[in-house]
């Protein structure tokens, strides 16, 4: 096999040209000397990928206003909407729910993700609004990711997706991958992937839509949207993994993370916190038929 499509296997964050580059730039070396992306590789090579660090651009603090639902000295509650960036990343380096937190909360963010992500213990996307959390200082950061890790942080969404379900609940137990036709993408698949699992009953059901509410199990990149597509069921308006003939008004898709609980890590007292549906999701509603 070539190096340059080994490594964009064996290093999934990187895409093939990126990887391309680094060996152009003498960062990766095969059994100690630098090659080219067309090397072939042959059992009992020694690969050593050293990509350099990235530069990190400096974020700025911005009075960007905050819908806070709970803080305290170790924690905020933040219902995002939607339409705004978690944090920082090619391309949007402004305007983040970053942005706005090192305005608000000055340097009492944990450091453990590093300056691109302070604070930033779990993420929605872009387009999903509602509720997450942000860790104040790294001991409350681990204290909350250990309960990620260990499932007992939960996490209900309400999404509208396409077609009607026979059943009115049901658990979909599919491993998640970054695509490889897409690497921008992520799917079902059995390689290089991670397992996840998602829980879904009926909430409502409409003329050819269904209104959901899904608890997550793990917390995969595009869990629930990837797990409703690959069951036939795509969240509705989603522009990525929905039909191509989608829902454009919407502006991307009908996903609103509604409830989050956990146990306070400096008490270990459990606490939980709901949303309203946003008028974007109410606003649609309105326009399905019920049946």
């Amino acid at each position: 096999m070539r190096i340059d499509k080994a490594l964009s296997l064996l290093a999934s964050d990187y895409t093939r040209s990126h990887i391309q580059t680094l060996l152009e730039n003498g960062s990766v070396t095969v059994n100690g000397k630098s090659v080219s992306k067309s090397f072939k590789l042959t059992p009992g090579d020694e690969i050593v990928f050293a990509p350099p660090e990235p530069t990190m651009p400096d974020i700025q603090p911005e009075n960007i206003p905050l819908d806070i639902v709970y803080e305290d000295g170790d924690l905020l509650v933040v219902n995002k909407p939607r339409g705004m960036v978690v944090h920082p990343a090619p391309g949007n380096y402004d305007g983040t729910l970053v942005n706005a937190l090192m305005y608000h909360c000055k340097d009492n963010l944990s450091g453990i993700n590093g300056v691109i992500r302070p604070g930033i213990v779990h993420r929605i996307d872009k387009d999903t609004s509602g509720l997450l959390i942000v860790a104040k200082n790294d001991f409350s950061h681990e204290k909350l990711a250990f309960q990620i890790k260990e499932h007992s942080f939960k996490r209900q969404y309400m999404a509208v997706v396409h077609g009607s379900f026979k059943d009115e609940s049901g658990v979909v137990d599919a491993p998640i991958g970054r695509s490889p036709n897409d690497r921008k993408k992520m799917c079902v698949t059995q390689k290089n992937s991670r397992n996840a699992l998602s829980r879904y009953e009926v909430v409502e059901r409409f003329d050819g839509f269904t209104l959901l509410r899904v608890t997550l199990e793990t917390g995969r990149t595009h869990q629930i949207r990837v797990h409703m597509s690959y069951i036939g069921h795509p969240v509705a308006g989603d522009p990525v993994y929905g039909p191509k003939n989608g829902i454009k008004k919407l502006n991307g898709q009908c996903l609103h993370a509604g409830l989050i609980g956990f146990n306070h890590p400096r008490d270990g007292k459990y606490m939980e916190f709901e949303s309203e549906l946003p008028d974007y999701f109410t606003g649609f509603l309105k326009t399905l038929k019920k049946i």
